[in-house]
């Protein structure tokens, strides 16, 4: 495979249009191969209030759910390859209070995948004191489907997962994916609660009316300390390229060829969504990947506005960082620029 140069421009093209519409402040952008990256960019601004700062590519964005992948599923698949645990294990082998109403069956697959019966968001800090105590409210709520029937797509699983890897690795998630992920990838300025100046800004805090910067964005993660297995990770386009690059080369000195395989494989056909080990499965769906890239390719949003998109079949893999819930996540434009984007860039692959 190669790529049109003037076709992956007139998709570059496309964000600073964007950005002049007001679908979001800034954006870093990086689209790559297998041997190097084709283009990384940075365009707009950081923060446009109270303040107009600048962006460059070494700015940190809030990543959102792209920790669930980035940081709680790679520390899975490592601890998969140890033998320290398994996808068909039950929860409540880890978990002894997580029992009854259906639970009992409920495993470490249908967390990854989503298909556990968990309701799609409750804000803990209204009915919990702190970590320990969501934990146990999160146990002993009520499921809303039974479980491995359908998938819905809810941040309990990854609270949960992480709750578990922790447990098994004796260490905070930070510590385990910083030592499982992040050094191995030589991806140095990713981390949670990061503590430097060049950071994206996300939504305004009604109690302070100033916008969030370097405090994570989602509620539950910031009740939880700003590390959780669901939301709280900050990366840059450099560290995602390297984290994608390890993607499209399958794996390779990362994990296991079959680990590889594993992870992108879809566990949930004939439900609501494609899913697979912690992945969105493009399948024949709608999808934020957009119409062109290949049903094997596999990809993860994050509500903040960033993604991440792996087409192994196509060789190509495309980043966006965004910061659309600066100054409000009202602005739900990002939807369709996803998928308009993502065209354009698979239609410069030849």
């Amino acid at each position: 495979m190669s790529i049109n140069k003037d076709k992956l421009n007139t998709a570059i093209n496309l964000i600073p249009e964007a950005i002049q519409k007001g679908f979001f402040p800034g954006v870093q952008v990086v689209i790559g191969h297998k041997n190097g990256v084709y283009k990384s960019e940075s365009f707009g601004k950081r923060c446009i209030y109270p303040e107009i700062l600048p962006l460059d590519n070494n700015t940190l964005f809030d990543m959102a759910s792209l920790t669930k992948v980035m940081a709680t599923t790679m520390v899975f698949i490592k601890f998969l390859e140890a033998g320290l645990i398994s996808l068909y294990d039950r929860v409540g082998y880890f978990l002894e209070d997580f029992k009854g109403e259906q639970k009992d069956d409920i495993t470490i697959l249908n967390l990854l995948t989503h298909t556990a019966g968990f309701t799609p968001f409750k804000p803990l800090h209204i009915f919990c004191r702190d970590y320990e105590d969501s934990i146990k409210y999160i146990c002993s709520s009520d499921l809303e489907y039974k479980p491995g029937t359908n998938v819905v797509y809810s941040d309990f699983s990854y609270i949960m997962l992480a709750y578990i890897l922790e447990k098994i690795g004796k260490e905070g998630l930070d510590k385990l994916s910083r030592k499982c992920v992040f050094e191995p990838l030589d991806m140095n300025n990713t981390c949670f609660n990061p503590s430097r100046d060049n950071i994206a800004a996300t939504e305004i805090d009604p109690t302070t009316n100033e916008p969030l910067i370097g405090i994570v964005h989602d509620e539950n993660a910031r009740f939880l300390g700003g590390i959780s297995g669901h939301a709280g990770l900050f990366s840059n386009i450099e560290d995602v390229s390297k984290f994608a690059n390890m993607l499209i080369n399958c794996g390779k000195g990362f994990m296991s060829p079959l680990a590889f395989d594993a992870m992108i494989r879809n566990y949930t056909k004939g439900m609501d969504e494609n899913r697979g080990i912690g992945w969105c499965i493009k399948g024949n769906e709608l999808s934020s990947g957009g119409d062109l890239i290949s049903p094997s390719a596999f990809g993860h949003t994050g509500f903040t506005g960033t993604s991440l998109w792996v087409d192994v079949e196509n060789d190509v893999y495309v980043g966006l960082l965004t910061n659309r819930v600066h100054p409000t996540r009202d602005n739900l434009e990002i939807i369709k620029f996803r998928r308009v984007f993502h065209n354009a860039v698979l239609a410069a692959v030849e």
